[in-house]
């Protein structure tokens, strides 16, 4: 682990690895260790960059939530870089890490060689998803600074969205409720307020205009992300879309062979 100081923020940032870069962004109350089941897979064959994102794990969770706005985060993302030395990289974002993955290849595509989008969204399309999703997020911060982390991660869990996620192993489920629950309630609560999918600007009309490579995946369990999936993949030109079987939300999890398999292919074929 290493913190990498932007001067107003610190980062805490995962390196392990070696080989052509490759930038991994968790979801929300995820951290760097989200990626370890996978690590000994993607280790040998990447330099692995796997930062904790604002409020989350070990990096500085700022108090003023207009901190992490998808502007911000996204020049964090490419300051990182530039502090590493590292020109460009393969980006892979899950959930909430893949929202901002979308949006840096759009804002910073010369930093890129790929992007690989798992279970991700451009945002919201109209302003009135835009204004619901930000009182729902501003109620669940409010909540989670009220009753705390535990209670707030015993609410998480019971989302239809996770709900395939019972079917993992229950060591693999121990390991995520512990991720989760490392987290502080400051940190959590300003993330949805900053960074929450109704905050952000939405990517519908700008992701037309991405050039680079780019893999869309989705479980196939998770029929509301399978439709943006779909969307998405119909919109960016040239991207490949890949509709995993018996999987939710966390391919990455549910699916580790098969995400792996994917992950391989597809950033051997575009670069080095």
């Amino acid at each position: 682990m290493a913190l990498i100081d932007l001067g107003d923020v610190k980062y805490n940032v995962t390196v392990a690895g070696s080989g052509p870069p490759l930038m991994l962004l968790h979801g929300f109350t995820g951290c760097a260790d989200s990626w370890s089941e996978l690590q000994p897979a993607l280790a040998p064959q990447f330099e692995l960059i796997m930062p904790d994102l604002l409020g989350h794990g070990w990096s500085d969770a700022p108090p003023d939530p207009s901190r992490y706005r998808m502007e911000a985060c996204i020049d964090d993302l490419a300051a990182i870089l530039t502090v590493m030395g590292v020109p460009k990289t393969h980006l892979l974002g899950y959930s909430m890490g893949g929202r901002i993955a979308l949006a840096a290849a759009c804002r910073h595509p010369e930093r890129f060689a790929s992007v690989i989008l798992e279970s991700a969204s451009p945002g919201l399309a109209t302003e009135a998803e835009r204004e619901a999703r930000i009182a729902s997020d501003n109620e669940l911060a409010d909540f989670i600074e009220c009753e705390g982390v535990q209670r707030f991660v015993a609410r998480w869990e019971r989302m239809p969205l996770f709900a395939s996620q019972s079917r993992l192993p229950p060591a693999a489920r121990s390991r995520l409720r512990k991720e989760r629950l490392a987290n502080h309630a400051k940190g959590l609560a300003n993330s949805l307020r900053g960074i929450g999918a109704g905050v952000q600007p939405s990517m519908w009309e700008r992701m037309a205009a991405l050039s680079i490579p780019s893999l869309i995946i989705a479980g196939e369990l998770d029929s509301k992300f399978v439709d943006i999936a779909t969307r998405m993949a119909s919109i960016i030109a040239g991207s490949r879309l890949e509709l995993v079987a018996d999987s939710g939300h966390a391919v990455h999890l549910e699916q580790p062979e098969q995400f792996l398999r994917l992950v391989f292919d597809f950033t051997g074929a575009v670069w080095p």
